[in-house]
């Protein structure tokens, strides 16, 4: 079975994380962040642009994939990163899609308050959209 892991470096992202490798430590696993382009740019970055802006979220990407790398050893399963450049939940579906993926874990939720309201939930949109199974970790 090949499971798709979308993190975000939030408490229930890192708990999907350790869901897939304990229950799934000898499936293929596949571990994506999504980087949004239409994030727009506030405070200190708004300098840099929309390129510069990408660029900084590509960085901070590869530093999360690769701590996911360091605790997926820690559980003794190895996996593969990916960053995906997208609206979050519409690039894990489309790399669910296109990839032949069995199954997608992701945490319960990412964001908190008032955006998680506006914004919607990551995870339901997931769940409602993906052509294949959605287990939500808490």
């Amino acid at each position: 079975m090949h499971l798709l892991v979308a993190l975000d470096d939030s408490e229930p992202g890192w708990a999907a994380l350790e869901f897939a490798c304990t229950e799934h430590p000898d499936d293929e696993l596949t571990v994506v962040h999504a980087v949004d382009p239409t994030d727009s740019g506030y405070g200190e970055v708004a300098h840099l642009g929309p390129s510069g802006l990408l660029e900084r979220q590509r960085e901070a990407a590869e530093e999360l994939l690769a701590a996911a790398e360091d605790r997926a050893v820690d559980h003794g399963c190895s996996l593969e990163t990916e960053t995906i450049v997208g609206q979050p939940a519409d690039a894990v579906v489309d790399y669910a899609a296109t990839n032949e993926v069995d199954r997608i874990a992701v945490g319960s939720h990412g964001r908190t308050g008032f955006s998680r309201v506006l914004l919607g939930s990551v995870a339901e949109r997931i769940a409602r959209q993906a052509p294949v199974p959605v287990t939500i970790v808490r």
